[in-house]
């Protein structure tokens, strides 16, 4: 599974950025984790919102996620971000993010997901549900 990719094209922006205009490491991971709901809400069809409710979902937690950074991006450069999924399992997938700017790869991100929502058991604690089939099936 995995061969639907997801293409976004995000404007790097001051508040990305550190004092020299080069984005801040941490601020990739929050773009990334934008182009992950992105990538579900194409291949799956429905908003965040909407997934939210049919699938009793209250995210996709991380439980890892890393990444390799190549070239540095700058305030006012535009970035092409692929995103895929590189596999599913019964309740956990993974994420692989390829950031190009200028056609050249900056960097590479992956994470690691959890479908997960409110424990039955007690509301306040999360709880890893299976992927349902037909979301993987999306997917393939």
């Amino acid at each position: 599974m995995g061969a639907r990719t997801n293409i976004r094209t995000v404007r790097i922006e001051w508040g990305d950025c550190d004092p020299m205009g080069i984005v801040y490491f941490p601020r990739y991971f929050a773009i990334l984790d934008d182009c992950t709901w992105h990538l579900f809400e194409q291949v799956v069809g429905m908003s965040k919102l909407r997934m939210r409710e049919v699938y009793k979902i209250g995210g996709f937690p991380l439980v890892d996620a890393r990444a390799r950074f190549l070239i540095p991006s700058r305030y006012g450069d535009d970035v092409v971000i692929e995103s895929r999924i590189a596999e599913f399992r019964r309740s956990s997938f993974d994420v692989v993010h390829r950031l190009t700017r200028a056609g050249e790869l900056s960097v590479e991100g992956f994470e690691t997901r959890v479908w997960s929502g409110a424990d039955p058991a007690d509301p306040s604690r999360l709880k890893s549900f299976p992927i349902p089939p037909e979301v993987k099936a999306r997917f393939a």
